[in-house]
């Protein structure tokens, strides 16, 4: 039988950005979506969305063991990326069925669904019309929550990468959603070399590119739907993808609480992940 050797070389990156997390990983039909999900740990029920990356739920790898000592972890790629299969427009419709029926399928209790970034828009917008399912909600580095514009040199370095994932577009990308991805990379070497191998791959695949280009489009739209579950702002000080100011005055203007984790850019998960576990803990508590 013939295997793919690059599929066989994704797959190995994929399991190495995943190696020794106390996760079980599932393949289940959600609302007519294969969905792939990392499940795991006891405790009150926690969701992490990913934002709009290509290697999708993987990347939350680094605070998986600490949160499933305290919590049920639900981890699932969004449909079109990472390894869930593609729906032909990831509408709010299609994610609002896709999300609710997620949610029913592997909480016995309302969650708090923490949601990043580009896909953080959309949960927002889930929240305002499917608040009984959330007990509450963490938007993290998230454009909707105010009158958002991509910045230019973001446009520019996000085109070349979707033209060509090649590594050195992989690389300016990176500089921008990190702080100090220099130290980042010194930390973690092999991880940081999987996640990116990894995210370069799935970047190659069509349907992958075909959500990518949906979300820039339409989740840097302001929400302006009423949120009435509990929500807290979740932020990098130095995030030059989403920036900071952008929270601030969600807060003023919404009078939701905002957490600041210093020294971190668009992914203090990865960047700094103890301030973020430390932000977590004390929200989802």
């Amino acid at each position: 039988m013939y295997v793919n050797e690059s599929y066989v070389d994704l797959m190995i990156e994929r399991e190495r950005l995943l190696q020794g997390l106390p996760v079980d990983e599932r393949r289940i039909d959600v609302n007519d979506v294969s969905t792939v999900v990392l499940e795991g740990g006891d405790g009150p029920p926690l969701v992490l969305l990913h934002g709009g990356i290509e290697c999708g739920g993987a990347y939350w790898a680094p605070v998986i063991p600490r949160l499933a000592e305290q919590h049920q972890l639900v981890v699932p790629d969004v449909p079109g990326l990472g390894q869930s299969d593609p729906v032909a427009r990831l509408d709010q419709a299609t994610f609002d069925s896709w999300l609710s029926a997620l949610l029913e399928l592997t909480c016995d209790q309302p969650p708090t669904l923490i949601a990043h970034s580009l896909v953080g828009t959309l949960a927002a917008r889930f929240a305002a019309t499917h608040g009984e399912q959330l007990q509450r909600l963490v938007l993290y580095g998230v454009p909707g929550v105010g009158p958002y514009r991509l910045p230019i040199g973001l446009q520019v370095i996000a085109v070349r990468f979707a033209l060509r994932p090649s590594e050195a577009n992989m690389e300016r990308f990176e500089r921008w959603a990190f702080h100090d991805l220099d130290s980042v990379r010194r930390r973690n070497p092999d991880w940081m070399h999987a996640f990116s191998t990894y995210t370069r791959s799935r970047a190659r695949v069509p349907h992958v590119k075909r959500t990518m280009r949906y979300l820039v489009t339409t989740c840097t739209k302001q929400v302006h739907d009423q949120i009435d579950v509990p929500t807290t702002l979740l932020w990098g000080a130095k995030d030059r993808f989403v920036p900071l100011r952008l929270a601030e005055e969600a807060r003023t203007r919404l009078g939701w609480p905002l957490k600041v984790i210093g020294d971190a850019g668009h992914v203090p998960h990865i960047e700094r992940p103890a301030a973020f576990l430390e932000e977590v803990t004390r929200t989802a508590s």
